[in-house]
């Protein structure tokens, strides 16, 4: 039974090294999905934070000139 169990110690460790292998890969997959997630939606953020102060800097001074 000793030849069994050697077979079978065997297929385990192939298994879980292919578990490891999808782990690995999976895990890589999570890490640029948050890096473009920041990318994407938190960048334009901070950007819109300066955007619109001088959107509405400009507007408001359109509007004053209008009102003279």
């Amino acid at each position: 039974m000793e030849p069994n169990l050697a077979q079978k110690l065997a297929e385990l460790e192939q298994k879980i090294n292919s578990i490891y292998v999808s782990v690995e890969k999976t895990r890589k997959y999570f890490l640029w999905t948050m890096i473009l997630t920041v990318a994407l939606f938190v960048l334009p953020l901070i950007g819109l934070a300066f955007a619109i102060p001088s959107f509405l800097h400009n507007y408001v001074g359109q509007i004053q000139t209008l009102s003279q």
